[in-house]
């Protein structure tokens, strides 16, 4: 039996469709996240991008979302190493630091549901989208306790 392309390829190895697969749908990536400029702590909030599909857990146009949000990161191998507030569930992490993937992830499992049965996804857990906000202070009232 063959091992899991994870299992033995580098992030550099994969191949497009296998780099895009590794993504588990949590959404978390979406949600705004607010630094610390003095201590580089993160703080999350259940606040969601523009082009967050808060329903479907998905972006509404996730081949233009490097365009049409200024701020949304494109992840890569080289940045999937640095980038500091990456879920400690995110696929793409868990490979980057030698881990195997969570039995509910869809290349486990088979099915792109068990990262929301399992809980993991933020599906219905995003109260706002940044769009409804006027004010940068107004992401203080949306600023969760831990990582979702």
């Amino acid at each position: 039996m063959t091992a899991p392309f994870w299992k033995t390829k580098t992030l550099e190895a994969m191949t497009p469709a296998e780099w895009e697969s590794l993504c588990d749908g949590c959404g978390k990536c979406c949600l705004s996240k607010l630094e610390d400029e003095d201590t580089g702590e993160i703080y999350w909030t259940s606040v969601g991008c523009r082009l967050f599909d808060a329903e479907k857990c998905l972006c509404s146009d996730y081949a233009n979302r490097l365009s049409r949000v200024p701020d949304c990161v494109g992840l890569t191998p080289q940045n999937v190493r640095t980038i500091t507030w990456l879920p400690k569930t995110c696929a793409y992490r868990l490979i980057a630091e030698g881990h195997d993937l969570y039995w509910w992830h869809r290349l486990v499992s088979g099915s792109a549901e068990t990262v929301h049965e399992a809980g993991i996804s933020i599906r219905g857990r995003v109260k706002a989208k940044e769009t409804d906000l006027a004010e940068p202070d107004d992401y203080f009232d949306y600023i969760l306790d831990d990582e979702p």
